[in-house]
């Protein structure tokens, strides 16, 4: 299906697949991710820019803690090998840029998080070389909230005033103070219901909805699946909307309104 869907696209001659499927042995699906960013490397030489897709990671050291098994060393307490962080790092260092070629490597790493368990070792030495983390939730998905991204457990290192400009940066600081509210309101509103909130309380509770239906998004790829077109927002446009959205001036619109919209 992946390699239809490349060639349809017309990017197959400039893709390469490497390959270990779970069922084959734990030296060759270790092997593999090395593998894939020793050709990336090879082609970053040659002053070019590699995009590294790994999917996924986890299942690399996954793969090292078997081999490890194998091998009779002593495991950690958490069940790892006692190289979980050497061979995590060992692989991410090779992901850079080059000053002698002047090509480089970005890579997008999906991560399989056990059991939804963000303190899981090997989840947590992966996080700490990424610049950027999304994480996808299934609670959004449940309730059709598209992309599934949990903007609360989600951070990104380029969220910074000197990169985006200080407007961006307390933009999404409001933006997420009031979903974390929202979290805290929702579990009470499951036990007391809506009406027994404050006023100030439900107004926080009410735009907190409008915000994380706004930011669903209607992508050309999904047009299939949302029956919606398409539609390309500017930052500029995703941040006016949001501070209408917090600043009230939109409160008479129902919730509904904002769901899989591109501006308001």
């Amino acid at each position: 299906e992946l390699y239809h869907e490349l060639s349809r696209r017309d990017i197959l001659s400039k893709t390469i697949l490497v390959f270990a499927q779970m069922n084959e042995s734990p030296g060759a699906r270790f092997e593999v991710t090395k593998s894939g960013v020793t050709i990336a490397e090879s082609i970053q030489r040659k002053n070019q820019d590699v995009l590294l897709f790994v999917d996924n990671v986890f299942r690399f050291l996954q793969a090292g803690a078997e081999i490890s098994s194998l091998l009779g060393r002593i495991p950690s307490e958490t069940g790892y090998q006692p190289t979980l962080v050497s061979e995590a790092s060992e692989f991410h260092e090779r992901i850079r840029s080059s000053r002698e070629s002047g090509g480089s490597i970005t890579s997008v790493e999906a991560v399989y998080i056990p059991a939804d368990d963000m303190t899981d070792p090997a989840v947590v030495t992966i996080f700490s070389f990424l610049d950027n983390v999304m994480v996808l939730s299934r609670q959004r998905v449940q309730l059709g909230l598209y992309p599934a991204m949990d903007p609360l457990l989600s951070s990104s290192a380029n969220l910074d005033p000197n990169v985006v400009g200080s407007r961006h940066f307390e933009t999404a600081g409001e933006v997420i103070r009031i979903l974390q509210r929202y979290e805290e309101l929702r579990k009470l509103v499951m036990v007391i219901g809506i009406d027994e909130l404050s006023g100030g309380d439900r107004i926080i509770y009410e735009r907190a909805r409008k915000l994380q239906n706004f930011l669903t998004q209607p992508f050309f790829v999904a047009e299939a699946y949302t029956g919606k077109h398409g539609e390309y927002v500017t930052v500029e446009q995703t941040l006016s909307g949001c501070e209408k959205i917090m600043a009230g001036h939109l409160d008479r619109k129902p919730e509904g309104d904002f769901y899989l919209i591109g501006t308001v």
